[in-house]
């Protein structure tokens, strides 16, 4: 029995069925994009960490940050004696963020966290107490995240009942026949039948479905949703926990869209691979809650604060937002080559890095067998892919956005081939 085999058997019997694996390799040491397992074999890393690491594993700048940090302190609770890291990052976020005017930011640990704090900011901010989320959404595994979160299995399955006053309404989506005047009469559909818009205290949507597949939200939808929020005096949360941090060519993917959200989530690849998540808003609305009404133990931990400056520093030092763009587009031209030889792909989607390829079978439906079957063809040659979707059917491309261009085109030889089967 090898040494994996080994841990995956104590693994077995050590922990939950429920902490779903996508691959049984253990990680002895990573580096930039490139992950070697126990046996020393060596991985390319297209996952990375489910977006968490877009200045790749273990980047010199955050390492050195978190090292000065852990000589100093290592937590306080910033409720009990706070610290400038915290008040530093928060106004870097605040200039940051594509909202106008005057921000305020709170640091949690969790995206969950984040998101969850957006809704209990907005309910105190509004007075209002529904929310509307969209189809095909993931906000969180928490009671909450799960309420909004727009799909069922695996992520709600036997966990309910869930927080009431949450709604959902359809996500544009023009492969399956959604455009966008049927999503906002979906949103309209909402208002008469379930949710009096004067209740409704925020939208809470994903500029780029996540989970759901890396859908990307029509400019003409978040537009028209801003003008219903208008309207009805409804907030609009952006999720940007997946989205952030340069993956889409954009420090943030609303500055994408010409209308500004009220708040933005954040979390994943803020810190550069510690735990760390926020949300920035206008200050009106982040003062609403009372002294003592936000916050958390570990919520902006001076460790995970001292990442996230060295990271904003190389996004802008190492110009990430268009390295993304530059990475996206070779992959999507890998995707779209391959067309002529595969014709199970039936999209090949995304913004920036932030880019997705899904799958039909010979019938027209989603196919979770085609993708699955790529991603093992792929992780048997050394890369390492996820798939999301409502079905099952989509790949999505998470490389680290600091991947060196031998390393990429490596992954992509063996992308073509695992395509082809």
């Amino acid at each position: 029995m090898s040494i994996q085999q080994q841990w995956n058997e104590r693994r077995r019997h050590a922990t939950p069925r429920g902490v779903g694996l996508t691959t049984q390799i253990f990680a002895a040491r990573a580096q930039n994009a490139e992950v070697w397992d126990l046996d020393g074999r060596r991985y390319i890393d297209f996952a990375a960490g489910i977006a968490v690491l877009n200045t790749g594993h273990l980047h010199p700048k955050v390492k050195a940050a978190v090292a000065a940090q852990l000589n100093a302190f290592s937590h306080t609770c910033y409720q009990v004696m706070p610290y400038t890291g915290y008040v530093e990052l928060a106004e870097k976020l605040n200039q940051r963020v594509p909202i106008a005017g005057v921000n305020k930011t709170m640091f949690v640990t969790t995206g969950a966290e984040a998101v969850e704090n957006a809704v209990k900011i907005a309910r105190a901010a509004t007075g209002r107490s529904a929310v509307i989320a969209f189809t095909g959404g993931f906000h969180g595994r928490t009671m909450m995240g799960m309420a909004l979160t727009g799909k069922v299995a695996p992520y709600k399955l036997g966990f309910g009942p869930f927080p009431g006053e949450v709604f959902h309404a359809p996500y544009p989506n023009a492969l399956y026949g959604v455009g966008v005047d049927d999503a906002i009469a979906g949103v309209e559909r909402l208002f008469k039948a379930d949710v009096d818009p004067a209740r409704v205290a925020a939208f809470v949507i994903e500029p780029v479905q996540g989970e759901g597949g890396f859908t990307v939200c029509p400019p003409e939808f978040m537009q028209r949703l801003r003008e219903l929020a208008d309207h009805y005096g409804i907030l609009l949360i952006a999720d940007e926990i997946q989205t952030g941090f340069a993956r889409t060519g954009r420090l943030f993917a609303m500055e994408h869209y010409g209308v500004e959200a009220d708040l933005i989530t954040m979390a994943k690849s803020l810190a550069g691979g510690f735990p760390l998540a926020g949300v920035t808003g206008r200050a009106e609305l982040m003062d609403a809650a009372a002294p003592g009404g936000l916050g958390g133990t570990y919520g902006g931990s001076p460790i995970g604060v001292a990442a996230a400056l060295a990271v904003l520093d190389v996004i802008d030092d190492e110009r990430l937002c268009e390295r993304a763009d530059l990475i996206g587009a070779k992959i999507r031209a890998t995707l779209e080559a391959a067309r002529a030889d595969v014709p199970a792909i039936a999209e090949v989607r995304g913004l920036g890095a932030m880019v997705a390829v899904e799958f039909f079978a010979p019938d027209g439906q989603p196919s979770a067998e085609i993708a699955n079957a790529v991603k093992a063809r792929a992780l048997d040659a050394g890369l390492i892919l996820l798939t999301c979707g409502s079905y099952g059917s989509v790949i999505r491309f998470l490389c680290p956005l600091t991947i060196e261009d031998a390393v990429l085109d490596e992954a992509l030889a063996i992308l073509n081939v695992a395509l082809r089967g």
